[in-house]
């Protein structure tokens, strides 16, 4: 372990407490790093052009042969040794709303007009050993001005033969319900992948939808059969406030009583020229707000989603993803704080996107999202910019992004070290808290929020 920790903290000059909590990760989980087998990053590592893993030459979009190399623990290697798996990302990007906030988003920021370094990331991606693979991120934004864990899923992955048919298997341990996913549908990897950290957003959305986000740790168990059924289960539980804290990660969610199970079952088929898929998904949690032992409150989701890719002979692709997320409330907690005016609630989600690019370069996606619950004047209360007069969390909009890659092609100016992807966003909302006009009680309508989103994306 020693040795690891002396790597990560050397070689990638991230700070102490992350370095430890990383080496210790792969360490506790069983994996020892070879350094003969280890690689920088994926593309480096498969010998493979970005395409070939995403739609457009650019992440997170995958295509049939990105979902099995995730699947198969990141470890897909072109045989070539002595490489480390280490990667770096940069995201600047500039946002405007229709109308500017009724104060600074932050101490840093301005109401309106701000540019911003929204993530400067280092990953240790890629295949540990033939059978352990990682894609672990540590992010520093200056919105926030601090370095955080991100995303992390350190993977195990075999084959065994059941019933005479090949079946890929592993161990997922990662810490965001849904980051392990191998598909675009649910909301890791939904789009839209890349979003304004500075404007208003919804007042709510289904636990399932990053509510538990780096703020827990889970494992699962999962498996892909017959090269068309996919299953997973598994369970999350709340770390420690001071482990949280050394990772600079807030506990928004509260903890999570005992252990929250998940699960995931899904249909894919690869044809080569197109590819598609449906699924159902779930997480069942018991959270304490604020870490406060007593009632809790209880979220049961349960979600449906579907995917279809039109490949082609790669020049023309077309995609279209849907999911929709039901949860159920019980507000044990909410209710005896007086933050929630009734025991119980529902909430939902439903998203639509499609994309369309032309040769791995241009791209255009359009996407819908609508977000409905019961009312609840406590837990959806009024306030300037972000509230609710209504007591109502509907929101309801569309998002347009036109895109650009032009580098992340086999052929591409510096190949595979430099990646990059620059896009326009456009977020139109047409109910924002319960209502299209005055949506907060101070003046606000749901249009002001509409959001010019700019961005540049950086990655090698």
């Amino acid at each position: 372990m020693q040795l690891v920790l002396f790597f990560l903290r050397n070689q990638t000059r991230i700070p102490w407490h992350l370095a430890k909590f990383l080496s210790s990760s792969i360490i506790l989980s069983g994996f020892i790093i070879s350094p003969a087998q280890a690689l920088p990053s994926f593309a480096r590592q498969t010998g493979q052009d970005c395409v070939a893993c995403h739609v457009g030459g650019y992440g997170p979009q995958l295509t049939p042969y990105g979902a099995i190399f995730k699947l198969e623990g990141y470890t897909d290697s072109d045989g070539k040794e002595g490489h480390v798996p280490l990667s770096a990302m940069a995201v600047g990007s500039w946002t405007r709303t229709q109308k500017k906030l009724s104060e600074d988003v932050g101490p840093n920021d301005n109401s309106n007009n701000n540019f911003s370094i929204q993530e400067l990331s280092l990953f240790l991606a890629g295949g540990l050993s033939d059978h352990v693979g990682t894609f672990i991120q540590g992010t520093y934004s200056d919105i926030d001005r601090k370095f955080a864990m991100d995303n992390m899923d350190i993977r195990y992955a075999n084959t065994v033969t059941i019933g005479g048919v090949n079946t890929i298997w592993g161990v997922t341990f990662n810490n965001n319900p849904t980051v392990q996913d191998p598909f675009n549908t649910i909301p890791a990897w939904r789009f839209p992948y890349m979003a304004s950290e500075l404007a208003p957003g919804p007042i709510a959305s289904p636990l399932l939808d990053g509510g538990l986000s780096q703020q827990v740790l889970g494992t699962s168990i999962y498996g892909y059969w017959d090269k068309s059924i996919y299953a997973e289960v598994g369970a999350y539980g709340s770390p420690s406030q001071s482990f949280l804290d050394a990772v600079n990660i807030e506990d928004e969610a509260g903890k999570i009583n005992g252990l929250a199970p998940y699960w995931r079952l899904g249909y894919f088929k690869d044809l080569h020229t197109q590819a598609y898929g449906f699924g159902l998904f779930g997480l069942n949690a018991h959270l304490e707000p604020g870490r406060i032992s007593g009632p809790t409150n209880k979220y049961d989701d349960v979600g449906v989603d579907g995917w279809y890719q039109f490949l082609g002979n790669r020049q023309n692709v077309f995609s279209t993803y849907a999911s929709y997320i039901h949860e159920n409330q019980n507000l044990d907690a909410s209710f005896a704080s007086g933050e929630a005016a009734h025991p119980s609630g529902h909430l939902s989600r439903f998203d639509l996107s499609g994309s369309y690019y032309y040769d791995q370069t241009y791209g255009f996606t359009v996407g819908l999202f609508d977000i409905r619950g019961n009312n609840d004047e406590s837990l959806y209360a009024s306030e300037p910019d972000s509230g609710s007069s209504t007591g109502s969390p509907d929101t309801r909009g569309w998002i347009f992004q036109t895109d650009w890659t032009p580098f992340g092609k086999e052929n591409s100016w510096n190949a595979p070290w430099a990646n990059l992807r620059l896009g326009l966003q456009y977020t139109l909302y047409t109910k924002f808290n319960g209502a299209k006009h005055d949506y907060d009680g101070y003046g606000r309508d749901a249009s002001d929020n509409n959001t010019i989103f700019a961005f540049i994306w950086a990655a090698m």
